[in-house]
Formats: structure tokens, sequence, C-alpha cells
């Protein structure tokens, strides 16, 4: 087999178009290898529009970039013709192995979404040897394309959550399908509150969805989320998450433990001994030492720290309404605890938001939908974002969490497949 037979079915030439002539270029740095395409002459071309047969009105001189061939740039020459339709007029026609409106082939475009999910836009841009703003037009297009593809008719159950986008309190709201066993991200925004939930409705509702249709909705106990659930999914059930519940007493024993610093010196290597959870066997020698010195304190912190552990004994309920009354035991023994000691007020607030929130709260033994499965890809999405050492606003890292986390990712593999 010939060269030109290879590179013919490497670039997957069909009829009218042949491959007509290679040359490499070593006389430029990079080397370039320039492969000319032509259609058979009196070939007839489908109409834009209609697809109909049309004989060729004129031709315009096309470049795009290929995938290199061994360490040389690749470009593809076309004349590109313009058909006479009878009825839709003259129209330039679409070819077969590029995009409409752009400079690279769709095999370069695919092999580039591919590293852009592996690395920083600007290290792959770097490895293809095009600018990062190029690559940049290239991802967004095919981000959007594929949004506008998703099909959300089967969304009945939703988490959110916010991620930090930039410094300076600047966060994104991703929103998950709890349903999807695999990329469940479905949308994300700029911003976090109750305008966040009215645009994913929105969203949703454009996406042969229904706000109508969403039964559940795991969040955290923001009064804006809260709020924007009531007014723009009512028909859901909200489920606050565990994971908010330990967060929130255990910054309410870090307060504790400040306080009482002002006052008194604290034992050495308390501070991670007293925030980890003593149950999972990590603290070092030195943190257990810690624990053992407040305890026979008996201090503030030591009766802040017991009552976050006792959180523990309510997770561990078998059944919704023993988590109820476990709730409810908890509340009297931690509200006895810190009668009377001024030090432990930041105690009293998480446990009137724990009092506040328990029907909530409570729904995880009914549901069974956590927000464990947020938490993880947020981890992803700031690997990426630290990785890239940011992003210059939020809508190229939403680009980047839709990449990462949602099905744009299964629908450009499959892309690329065929």
């Amino acid at each position: 087999m010939d060269g030109t037979k290879i590179l013919t079915l490497g670039l997957g030439l069909e009829a009218p178009w042949i491959l007509k002539e290679q040359h490499l270029d070593t006389a430029v740095s990079p080397h370039r290898l320039n492969l000319t395409v032509e259609a058979e002459r009196g070939s007839l071309y489908p109409c834009p529009e209609c697809g109909d047969a049309c004989p060729a009105h004129d031709f315009a001189d096309k470049t795009w970039r290929h995938l290199n061939f061994f360490q040389h740039h690749c470009y593809l020459h076309a004349r590109v013709p313009r058909t006479k339709c009878p009825t839709h007029g003259i129209k330039r026609i679409e070819v077969p192995w590029a995009r409409p409106g752009s400079d690279f082939t769709l095999l370069f475009e695919q092999a580039a979404m591919a590293l852009v999910r592996e690395m920083p836009v600007l290290a792959a841009a770097r490895l293809i040897e095009i600018t990062d703003k190029r690559l940049w037009r290239i991802v967004h297009h095919y981000v959007g394309c594929m949004l506008d593809q998703l099909d959300l008719s089967q969304v009945k159950a939703v988490g959110l959550d916010e991620t930090a986008a930039k410094r300076g309190h600047r966060y994104v709201t991703v929103f998950l399908d709890m349903q999807r066993k695999s990329e469940p991200v479905v949308f994300a925004i700029p911003g976090r509150g109750k305008a966040t939930v009215k645009a994913f409705s929105e969203f949703l509702a454009a996406h042969q969805g229904d706000p109508q249709a969403v039964q559940e909705v795991v969040c955290d106990m923001s009064p804006a989320f809260l709020k924007g659930v009531e007014e723009h999914l009512p028909k859901a059930e909200v489920t606050v998450d565990w994971f908010h519940i330990v967060q929130i007493f255990t910054r309410a024993l870090d307060d504790v433990r400040k306080r009482e610093r002002r006052e008194q010196e604290p034992p050495k290597h308390l501070r991670w001994a007293v925030l980890r959870n003593a149950d999972a066997g990590n603290l070092t020698a030195n943190q257990i030492a810690a624990l053992q010195e407040l305890m026979a304190d008996q201090s503030a912190t030591a009766d802040a720290w017991i009552i976050k552990e006792k959180l523990r004994w309510i997770q561990q309920a078998p059944t919704l309404r023993g988590a109820r009354w476990r709730i409810t035991r908890f509340l009297n023994f931690a509200r006895e605890a810190i009668a009377g000691k001024g030090l432990l007020s930041p105690m009293n607030k998480a446990l009137n938001t724990l009092e506040r929130h328990t029907d909530r709260v409570i729904r995880r033994w009914l549901s069974g939908l956590t927000n464990a499965r947020l938490e993880g890809m947020n981890s992803l999405f700031q690997a990426a974002r630290s990785r890239a050492r940011g992003y210059r606003n939020e809508s190229t890292f939403i680009t980047m969490i839709y990449l990462i986390g949602s099905p744009v990712g299964s629908m450009l593999d499959q892309a690329k497949s065929t």
C-alpha cells in the first residue's frame, strides 16, 4: 500500500474527495506536511440545507490544522465549493473532516479535548502548539453543543452546593442528578443562593425536565437555598446533608477552643486532636495525649468536644424514628452540659440550628440521599483549579466543571469513537 492510500485511510476521505498531493516542507520550522484534497472533476455536492446533490457554483481555498504527522505539523488544504441549489440558492458546503467555521480538523479537536480533560488548558495548548485562547474556543464550543443535547426528563432528585471559584468569596453553585451513577453534574452557575435555584429550574425546563417532578433536594441549611427550593422546586422535600451538621458543630467546637485559649494555655497538638474523628484511628500519639490532658482538665473545650463526638450516636440510628428520638435526647443532654457556661455559647447556636432543621435532617433515613458525592466532586473541581493556578473568570471554571463531572465527557467519548 503506497503512502497516498495510507494517508487517505487515515484522513477518512470518502467520495467525491481524494488526496491529490502531499508535500513535506522542511524549509520552515517546525516542518510542515501539506496535504491537498480535491473533489473529482464534475462531482455533485449535497446542499447544506436539503441534502440534494447539486453542482458547484464556485470554490474557495481553505486550510485546516490536522494531527501531527510524527513530529511534523500537518495541514489539510482543499478548494471548498458553494453549491447552486434550485431551492436554497448558493450555499457553502460542509466538509466531512471539520466543523463549519473551524480552522482545525475534527480529529485534532477531539485529541485536544481529550488532553483538556486531563491537564490544564495552558499546558495542553503548549503540548499541541496552539494558543490557549484558540483552545478555549474549541472547549467552549463542544461544551455548549453537548449541553444543548442534555436530556433531563428523568431528573427526580437533586443535590446542590457551592464551590469556591476565586478568592474574595466568589462561588459557583453546582447541581447534581442524584440518580446518575456517574458524571452526575447537570448544571453549574456563578453565585450562590436563591437566584441559582431559579436558574436551575429554568435550565431544567429547557432540557425536557420538569421542576414540578423534582421530589428530593439535598443541600445545606442556607436560608437562600431553602427559600429557592420552596419557590422554584415546589414539590421537592429537602434533605439536609449530615455532613453539614457535623461541619457546624466542628466549627462551633473550634470557636470554643479559640475562646478558651485566650484565658488559659491549651495542651499542645490540641487543635487537630479535637477536629479529627477520634474513632477513625488516625490520631497521632501527641494528639491522643492532648485529648487525655483535655479530658482531665474538664474544660469548656472538653465539654464541646464530647458534644461533637456524640453526634456519631445520632448518625448510627437504624431508623428514622430512632434518629428523631436520639436527636431529642442529644439536644437535652447537650443543653444541660452547656447551661451557665458562657464559653460554650457557639455550641448553643449549633444546637439551635440542629433543632430548627430536625425534620430535614432525619429525611436522610427516608430518602437515603447525601451530598457525599458532591463533596467528592468538589475535591476534583478544586484540584483542577489548583493545577491551573486559578481561572480568569467563573465561566472557564464552569466549563471545566462540566468536562470533569457531567455527561459532556461521555458524549465527547462517543463522538470520538464514531
